[in-house]
């Protein structure tokens, strides 16, 4: 399910869920409203997951101690 998998990365990354949709989704409110039972298309679906996969990958890399 969508909102497992979102909610489990919202706590891995420390990341409110109106941030998290402004990123994935171009909407604050999209895990507000898959709480509420909001079903989001399949291309949809497909676009978050590939967000949540390949955010580590647009980290950037941390600072080095000196």
């Amino acid at each position: 399910m969508l909102i497992r998998s979102i909610e489990k990365f919202l706590r891995k990354y420390d990341m409110p869920a109106t941030k998290f949709g402004r990123l994935a989704a171009q909407d604050p409110r999209f895990v507000l409203d898959l709480r509420m039972g909001r079903i989001p298309r399949q291309a949809t679906q497909m676009r978050i997951e590939a967000f949540m996969n390949n955010y580590i990958a647009d980290l950037p890399e941390p600072a080095h101690a000196h």
